[in-house]
């Protein structure tokens, strides 16, 4: 029914029009039959173009109602070009870059991967790790060696929250990853996101780190950094710490700097993509479709104070 795409040039020609892009949307979305955004259990009528009424509340609406696309006057094309280049940077793409590629401003550039990285966010969200899990945290945040003489902050290296945000990362050998801006490293705060995210009887790998009494729901080993040792046999982090790494890159190299209250936003993308890596991807833009549901507007990205869930 549709073209196969692996590719920028082979997505583009898949999608030469908003028909044939709400048409895919429309079959990646309501492939049992339309149902209504409004009220699930309500008959729905048929109209002009690609349009549908909601029998119980008399409201009108389309494929893209309740999405990332919701009101957007930005044709899907650019859209799905958006959330390709989005999807296949290693290390992201900047809004200014985006902006350049698709033709449209910065500002809106911005607006879309925002949206798009909220989409993102379902993975890191609901995903759970068993069997081999590595665990470990970083703080995200400037240094002071790059900071003027009169904006140095005094005693802020190593896990100092006065400069740099803290974030707990789990890691399924072989698997997936979870990650987590969090409020502080106390054990407390991290053993809550354990037993949140990690199936009990699992085994978890650690830095020397206090994360509380592990061992009453998983076999827990660690190793000594502070002493120089990286591995102790299978005992080591080096994944996670990988992963740190990519994270930290594209912050560093792509976004430059990254505000607390996005920041989690920022984290979901990287997990996405480190999660989706082993997909096609073709299917790894259609997941990201099938989470198309989680709509951010712009008040609320520019305006609304989030709380950090912990």
């Amino acid at each position: 029914m549709f073209e196969e795409f692996n590719s920028l040039s082979e997505l583009m020609a898949a999608f030469p029009d908003e028909q044939t892009c709400i048409e895919y949307l429309e079959y990646k979305r309501w492939r049992n039959g339309v149902v209504s955004p409004y009220d699930a259990t309500s008959k729905v009528y048929k109209c002009k173009g690609y349009n549908y009424k909601c029998r119980n509340t008399g409201l009108y609406f389309n494929a893209k109602t309740g999405t990332l696309f919701h009101r957007s006057s930005v044709p899907l094309q650019k859209w799905y070009v958006a959330i390709w280049l989005f999807m296949t940077s290693r290390k992201g793409i900047s809004s200014i870059q985006l902006s350049k590629c698709i033709g449209v401003t910065q500002k809106t550039a911005w607006f879309m991967l925002q949206r798009i990285r909220k989409c993102f966010g379902e993975e890191n969200q609901k995903t759970k790790l068993k069997e081999t899990v590595e665990i470990d945290e970083t703080f995200v945040g400037g240094k002071n060696k790059n900071r003027h003489r009169d904006k140095k902050v005094a005693r802020c290296q190593g896990r100092s929250f006065k400069d740099k945000v803290p974030v707990f990362g789990m890691l399924q050998r072989g698997g997936r990853v979870v990650a987590k801006v969090v409020e502080n490293t106390k054990a407390k705060t991290l053993r809550k996101e354990i037993l949140k995210t990690i199936e009990k009887g699992s085994t978890i790998y650690s830095d020397e780190w206090n994360y509380g009494n592990l061992s009453r729901w998983y076999q827990h080993a660690y190793v000594y950094h502070c002493y120089g040792v990286y591995a102790r046999g299978n005992v080591y982090t080096n994944s996670i710490e990988g992963f740190w790494s990519i994270l930290k890159r594209g912050i560093i190299g792509v976004y430059h700097r990254v505000s607390k209250k996005h920041l989690q936003k920022y984290v979901d993308e990287f997990v996405f993509r480190y999660n989706t890596r082993k997909l096609s991807l073709q299917n790894a833009f259609d997941y990201v479709l099938s989470n198309s549901h989680h709509r951010l507007t712009y008040k609320d990205l520019t305006y609304a104070y989030e709380k950090t869930k912990v």
